[in-house]
């Protein structure tokens, strides 16, 4: 045994691999060490991996040292580092080569982008030949195309609201004039009389104004639980004195009580742009009737009259900016009020149609959104 164990320990050294020596300890079936290398006794679980083997009343028991982690990566590192350097200019060199020339239309790509000045949303005009990366490329030349239209839009509005808001201020200013230099009482009276009127157009265009401006924000609708019947009754009861003023007939369909979760300020605006619509409108005699109803899973409101109506053909065009129709001079209005209403229809969820009106005539206007009880 002695033989053995200084030969394997010898062969251990000479490899120059493997630290210390292995511990040998033989013991008879009464438990007396019959023999034992002098470090067999310090051996323990945690220096050294230990094995027992029986044979007959014999008990050997084995003591390897453990490996360090030092070692174990001495042994990697004889082992792969030829391989290494070998591997390293024949496959990762090429491989980085490759992902370098790769990333290159990208790059390509950030710069064109990186350099453009913040006003220009013109076309990139670069075709990458990538296949990966021709829908970004297109995806970004589809958003400076939405840009380049909302920006037009924009300016458009811009110019639409000056041109509105000189008519009345020059009105202000021409009545203000007449009324300083007034001859008469009579003058003095028509001439305030003309520019309240006019005040009252100016304020009621810049609050319209503003409105559609909030509107047009985009930011998340603020939601709230009410009854929407009592809510609808409640604005047409207060619309009533105009309507009666004006000889006309003002109803209300509706379910006794309709609880949901929707924006208040949003609803509103729908229902009173399109009644101010039809009040607006409608000649005396005429009937304006609201209607507003429930189904499974939507909501409809429904705003219908008797009186001149929409051509079809002009229907879509209603609901744009300063449009003001055949009627429109007739009556007194800013253009704006479909406008805010299909804005407050689309924070709502919904989409606002117009179809024909009462009996045939007039014409109705419709939204329809997801109901959330």
């Amino acid at each position: 045994m002695q033989v053995r164990a200084v030969e394997l320990n010898h062969m251990r050294r000479d490899g120059g691999l493997l630290p210390g020596d292995v511990e040998f300890e033989l013991r008879d079936g009464a438990g007396r060490t019959v023999f034992a290398t002098p470090g067999a006794a310090r051996a323990g679980p945690a220096t050294h991996w230990l094995a027992d083997a029986h044979a007959g009343p014999w008990r050997l028991r084995l003591a390897e040292p453990r490996l360090g982690d030092a070692t174990v990566l001495a042994w990697l590192g004889r082992e792969l580092l030829g391989s290494l350097l070998l591997a390293f200019p024949l496959v990762l060199l090429p491989l980085w080569i490759a992902v370098r020339r790769g990333m290159r239309p990208l790059n390509q790509l950030a710069e064109r982008v990186a350099r453009r000045d913040a006003q220009d949303l013109s076309p990139l005009g670069l075709t990458p030949e990538h296949d990966e990366l021709k829908p970004v490329a297109a995806a970004f030349d589809d958003l400076l195309a939405r840009l380049r239209a909302q920006l037009q839009r924009e300016r458009a509005f811009v110019q639409d609201a000056a041109h509105e808001l000189r008519t009345p201020m020059a009105v202000v200013a021409a009545q203000a004039h007449l009324l300083a230099h007034a001859g008469s009482e009579a003058e003095r009276r028509q001439a305030a009389e003309s520019l309240d009127a006019a005040l009252r157009r100016a304020s009621h265009l810049s609050r319209q104004l503003l409105t559609l401006a909030t509107l047009d924000e985009g930011r998340g609708a603020a939601t709230e639980a009410l009854d929407l019947a009592d809510l609808v009754e409640q604005a047409l009861a207060q619309l009533a004195p105009q309507a009666l003023a004006q000889g006309l007939e003002l109803s209300l369909e509706a379910p006794p009580a309709l609880p949901v979760q929707l924006d208040r300020a949003a609803f509103e605006s729908v229902l009173l742009n399109f009644v101010d619509n039809a009040l607006r409108y409608v000649p005396a005699g005429g009937h304006v009737s609201v209607t507003l109803e429930a189904g499974a899973r939507t909501l409809v409101l429904r705003v219908a009259d008797d009186g001149p109506g929409i051509p079809p053909a002009e229907r879509e065009a209603a609901f744009d900016r300063f449009w003001r129709g055949a009627a429109g001079a007739e009556a007194a209005g800013t253009g704006l009020g479909l406008a805010i209403a299909r804005r407050a229809a689309a924070r709502l969820g919904g989409r606002v149609r117009i179809t024909d009106g009462l009996d045939g005539r007039g014409c109705a206007f419709v939204v329809e959104w997801p109901s959330r009880p």
